[in-house]
Parts: structure tokens; sequence; C-alpha cells
């Protein structure tokens, strides 16, 4: 018997729903409010990738839908915060919607970057619905090699 003949859901959609919920809920438990702040709830959260190279920091998120002018980023103290609004379209008095599953509203996302990086030198672009944030690590702890001297 395999695991997935236990697991009493039908759909493959029902364990991705379950899986994001989960997630949700952690990422609210586990939320680190940087100034103590808030008890903003969103409706939706962006999916976001966090990875680093040997220079920078790359933060992706999915934002499709938007526009970049409704889209705000800070950065404190190694803390970068993504917020926004996506807004819901005109609603058509002649349409009736069978299923709605895009979910429109504020959001906020904040989290403590991977390593030191300069405040001063942050890239932002917007393009196919992605939003893509290039950091660069600060040059006073970038990773060296040191030589170990004998004698």
């Amino acid at each position: 018997m395999k695991m997935r003949d236990l697991v009493p859901w039908s759909r493959p959609g029902d364990i991705v729903t379950l899986r994001r919920e989960m997630d949700s809920l952690f990422d609210r438990f586990f939320d680190w409010r940087p100034f103590g702040g808030g008890t903003e709830v969103s409706v939706w959260s962006p999916a976001l990738d966090v990875s680093e190279t040997p220079k920078e920091v790359l933060v992706r998120a999915e934002l499709s839908g938007m526009d970049p002018k409704e889209i705000e980023i800070n950065l404190h103290d190694n803390v970068l915060t993504v917020r926004g609004e996506r807004k819901q379209e005109k609603e058509d008095k002649e349409e009736n919607y069978h299923r709605v599953e895009r979910s429109y509203g504020s959001f906020v996302r904040s989290l403590r970057l991977p390593a030191e990086v300069e405040s001063d030198n942050v890239d932002a672009t917007y393009k196919d619905g992605i939003l893509m944030i290039k950091l660069k690590k600060s040059e006073k702890i970038a990773q060296r090699k040191i030589e170990i001297k004998a004698g």
C-alpha cells in the first residue's frame, strides 16, 4: 500500500490547497514583526523565493495582476518588507461566477534576509507578474578565506 492510498483526499488540488493553508498558518505564527507592530491580517499573501549568490541576495515575489505603483518595498535592520494591494476588477452585474479562486486585497510580507546587505544598493524590477529584488551583500562582512601561517 502506498502513502497516497492512505490520504483521505481524492483530488490532487485538495492536497495543494491544504499545503498552502498550512504554510500560511506557519508563516503567520512564526512571522517576525520588526517594529513590534501590528496585527495586520492579509486575505492573501504572495509567494516568495529567496536565494543567494556570492555577491547578492535575490528575492522574487509572485505578484501577477498588480500595478507596480501599488507595491512598496522597505528595508530596515536587514528586514525586507514588501507590501501592496491587488485590486479586484470591477464586477459586471450581468456576470454570474461559478468559481472565484483569485485573491485580492492588501498584503504585507516581512522577512529577515539571510545575509547583511547594503541598504543603499537595492534594485527592484517588475516583469511578467514577478517582482525581482536584488540586494547587494555588504562588503564589510564578505566571506574570505584566511590563510594559516606555519610556524
